[in-house]
């Protein structure tokens, strides 16, 4: 598990083709040393296996399912992605709960600057969300975008606008980013739990259904 709290970014170093994956290679020089093989660790939001580990890089293959449903498709030489480690058992949950498990992509519309002027400025995100994935989302609720926790301000139709702080702009991808760009979307897993339990239908004890096995 994770949650959305960024701890660092890397930097895509090479992207390799091989028979039914593509292996990718991060340099990630502050989260490498605390690697081992076979770990989990969160790229751009996709939770990812650990491979081939150096002191400052390591490896991850994608699936093509992986490659299908999110982001990391377009990933070049160069491209920086947010990175974190799971959340050790016990530890404080500072943003939400993140399973690495993207739902699909967004659209970037647009990241602006609140007060163009100020040398530090809070930023305003718009995205479009494809319509599947508009019902887990609401207003004040929770979105994972690129493995970020954030919170939705406001929800018009498929648009969403989040408010980003100077921090997470400036210590995550987001900064790397521009209109059209799309961006890994996970849903907060707590309102596709609620929808299936409102769509599951309720188990009733009935008496013809204690004959019918044997009660």
């Amino acid at each position: 598990m994770f949650t959305g709290l960024i701890e660092s970014t890397g930097s895509i170093a090479s992207v390799t083709p091989t028979p039914g994956a593509t292996r990718i290679t991060i340099a990630a020089s502050a989260l490498a040393p605390r690697l081992r093989t076979g770990d989990s660790i969160a790229v751009s939001g996709v939770c990812l296996t650990a491979l081939d580990i150096t002191p400052t890089h390591f490896s991850a293959d994608l699936a093509a399912e992986t490659i299908a449903r999110t982001t990391l498709s377009r990933l070049t030489p160069g491209t920086t992605v947010n990175l974190e480690l799971p959340t050790p058992a016990g530890s404080p949950l500072g943003g939400h709960v993140v399973q690495g498990h993207v739902d699909g992509t967004a659209t970037l519309l647009a990241l602006d600057p609140i007060t163009p002027s100020a040398p530090t400025t809070d930023w305003r995100l718009r995205l479009q969300l494809p319509p599947a994935l508009t019902p887990y989302v609401v207003s004040q609720g929770s979105i994972t975008i690129e493995g970020i926790s954030l919170t939705v301000a406001s929800l018009h139709g498929h648009e969403v606008e989040i408010a980003i702080i100077p921090h997470t702009y400036a210590a995550t991808s987001l900064h790397t980013l521009r209109p059209g760009d799309p961006l890994n979307i996970e849903t907060d897993v707590l309102a596709r739990y609620a929808e299936k339990q409102q769509t599951t239908p309720k188990f009733e004890l009935t008496e013809q259904y204690l004959i019918a096995n044997g009660y």
